[in-house]
């Protein structure tokens, strides 16, 4: 009896090193820049990170152009938002992504500049990072780049 409990504590703390191994090597940690998939042009920083299990991504940095307000303040996002009215720099837009595989989903991202929110998927691909946004059948997918 003795001997069976001690080999389950056992496997149980393999499980939570190994759990904490994975998530410490999770592809998609890190800064990265997005590209505006309909300009092609720079738009952000985003940091993702790890918290709880779960996988988040804020704006670190905005890439502003010349005449636009310098910051910008989320007044498209839904009124029962918290985000709604709030400045974009420092926002989190991916919220509670979970590991599925070797891709990251269950979770939504934010556009900020439309106020929408969809359901997201997250992937590497080539060393970059595929966001995948979705509403019912629609879906459209952006290339992020590290920076180091």
């Amino acid at each position: 009896m003795k001997k069976r409990l001690a080999l389950s504590i056992l496997a149980l703390l393999v499980l939570v090193c190994f759990a904490g191994i994975a998530s410490a090597q999770a592809p998609i940690l890190g800064k990265w820049k997005t590209i505006d998939d309909e300009t092609n042009e720079p738009k952000s920083i985003v940091e993702i990170f790890e918290k709880n299990g779960k996988y988040y991504g804020k704006i670190t940095q905005l890439f502003i152009k010349a005449g636009d307000n310098p910051n910008p303040l989320c007044d498209k996002c839904d009124d029962e938002d918290p985000r709604k009215d709030q400045p974009i720099q420092g926002m989190e837009i991916i919220q509670d992504m979970k590991p599925d595989g070797d891709k990251f989903t269950k979770g939504t991202i934010l556009d900020p500049k439309k106020g929408s929110t969809y359901k997201c998927k997250l992937w590497v691909e080539d060393g970059k990072l595929q966001v995948q946004g979705s509403f019912l059948f629609i879906s459209r997918t952006q290339t992020w780049h590290r920076v180091e």
